[in-house]
């Protein structure tokens, strides 16, 4: 049995070279394959950019699992960087850390992320429906065909000016944002901008044969069917999709990869459809109780973080792995 703290830290227990540790992910570079990485999601979880000091049982290896099946059930709409989950298929220098890895590592194709959030809405919420209620009513001739005389213009969209909090989308919206660095918050961005971001990007990593339009183009086009494809899935289990973020890396080759983590519980808002009704935000399979916890907290959301009570601990732990319970199949696992 694997202490908490070891479950936390993995670059604690696996000697190899750390490249980054993110809020979650432990990534690390391998001698013996220059041209791959080793993933290793821990149970940490973070909330207002902090990372708690306490951990949630579980919560990598559900994250693990869960981004796996999306790879592999999105991988005809766009390849992506994963190689294998099972560590018997990991170079020899992993072989001392096996069974630490079962269920919460997987081993990628090395590639360089691309510097944009790809972001894809299905529903009215979050940071949008925050943004939206402040942007003004106009009246002028609009171009969208859903738009009454009244509507509003969100980050380059013609919306209808009389939209609810959850509310359905006609269409997914695919709202880029650019990645803030640490301390820093993302900041939507319009498509134009993102090709200007990227084209200054692909200069910089000597791309020089991509076209930044036509890149941008191709990453609005998959992601919104990757989120097509799971917001049907996710359906029949139940489950509505509001939103997601998905993260591409350019091989060195210039291919585009969809990359880890996707789909998951801390990339994606997960609402139980029974629990959708217009009007007011309904609760997430993610770190959304943890959230309304802190927030009755007195917490000025920064380190350090309070000490979680065991209660709250489960109760997130249980959110997560329903998520993962309804969506995916066990003959997957």
């Amino acid at each position: 049995m694997m202490s908490d703290d070891v479950l936390l830290q993995p670059h604690r227990v696996i000697d190899l070279p750390l490249l980054h540790q993110g809020k979650v992910r432990d990534i690390f570079t391998l001698r013996s394959a220059p041209d791959k990485l080793l993933f290793v999601v821990s149970d940490r979880i973070s909330a207002y950019d902090v990372v708690m000091g306490d951990g949630i049982p579980g919560k990598g290896r559900v994250l693990n699992e869960m981004a796996a099946f999306w790879l592999a059930k999105t991988r005809d709409i766009v390849g992506n960087h994963m190689i294998s989950i099972n560590p018997d298929d990991y170079p020899s220098e992993c072989a001392p850390y096996h069974d630490y890895l079962i269920g919460r590592s997987m081993l990628v194709k090395k590639g360089l992320p691309l510097p944009i959030e790809c972001i894809v809405r299905g529903n009215l919420t979050g940071s949008y429906w925050s943004a939206y209620q402040e942007v003004a009513i106009l009246e002028q001739k609009t171009e969208s065909p859903y738009c009454k005389k009244q509507y509003k213009l969100l980050h380059g969209f013609e919306l209808p000016a009389d939209m609810q909090e959850s509310e359905k989308f006609v269409e997914p919206l695919f709202t880029p944002s650019t990645k803030a660095g640490f301390g820093e918050h993302d900041e939507n961005i319009s498509f134009n901008k993102m090709v200007e971001i990227m084209q200054q990007w692909l200069l910089q990593n000597h791309f020089h044969e991509i076209d930044a339009t036509a890149l941008c183009i191709q990453v609005k086009f998959v992601s919104q069917e990757i989120f097509v494809v799971a917001r049907e899935y996710a359906k029949v289990c139940g489950i509505t999709i509001a939103d997601t973020k998905l993260e591409y890396v350019l091989s060195p080759d210039g291919t585009l990869l969809l990359a880890d983590e996707v789909l998951t519980p801390d990339s994606s808002r997960f609402w139980s459809t029974n629990q959708v009704v217009l009007g007011q935000a309904p609760p997430s399979f993610d770190k959304d109780y943890l959230r309304r916890w802190l927030s009755q907290q007195d917490w000025n959301k920064t380190y350090p973080p309070p000490n979680l009570p065991r209660e709250v601990i489960e109760i997130t732990s249980q959110k997560y792995h329903e998520a993962l319970a309804r969506l995916v199949l066990d003959d997957f696992l």
